[in-house]
């Protein structure tokens, strides 16, 4: 990871973290794709580092805060693993203006709903929500550059269509598919969404 080429704020953030000095193959590797703003895979194991890798890569993309529509989405698969990454984001971010809101499906929708109205640059979110949001026009999709889809492996193929509603949604984006194994399936986002995707895979 050149730090001489991400936002002096994020990189303050990851020495504070301590991610600065040791960074992992993933890392390296798609921090300076992801802000390239083409279309990514991203497989490699599990603690490898894809989380700090997606943050940083985020951070680094949308650098401060902006009006008040999201313009990246973080779609997770458990709310768990929303606020972890929720947590991640704040730690790496806290030298910046960017705001981070996360929503799950125990929530009141009509609160999330007004607090995203309220202005945030990065949306976490768990897949059912975020379409429940999408039919209430909870979420401004507008200025969204950047979707991220975590833990593909943790989705099974019926549920699919909650990705495709979602990006399809988006008038333009970078899309980010992120998993710790390739699957086959996978290249259905190709035909559906995805323009001519990079892989970057990591053992």
């Amino acid at each position: 990871m050149n730090l001489k080429k991400l936002i002096p704020a994020l990189v303050t953030g990851l020495q504070d973290a301590g991610f600065a000095e040791n960074p992992t193959k993933i890392q390296s590797a798609s921090i300076p794709q992801i802000k390239s703003g083409g279309d990514l895979y991203l497989i490699a194991p599990e603690k490898s580092g894809k989380t700090i890798a997606i943050a940083a890569g985020v951070i680094q993309r949308l650098k401060d805060e902006f009006e008040v529509a999201p313009r990246a989405i973080i779609m997770v698969s458990s709310k768990e693993k929303a606020f972890a990454l929720e947590e991640q984001l704040e730690a790496l971010a806290k030298h910046t203006y960017l705001r981070v809101f996360t929503v799950f499906d125990e929530g009141v929708l009509q609160y999330q709903r007004d607090l995203i109205y309220e202005g945030i640059d990065i949306l976490i979110g768990t897949p059912k929500r975020l379409n429940q949001l999408l039919k209430v026009n909870g979420v401004r999709l507008t200025q969204v550059k950047m979707l991220v889809v975590d833990d593909l492996n943790d989705y099974r193929l019926e549920q699919y269509s909650l990705i495709y509603h979602l990006a399809e949604s988006i008038p333009k984006s970078q899309f980010i598919m992120v998993a710790n194994s390739w699957n086959k399936n996978f290249e259905k986002f190709n035909d559906r969404i995805m323009k001519s995707p990079k892989m970057i895979k990591t053992d």
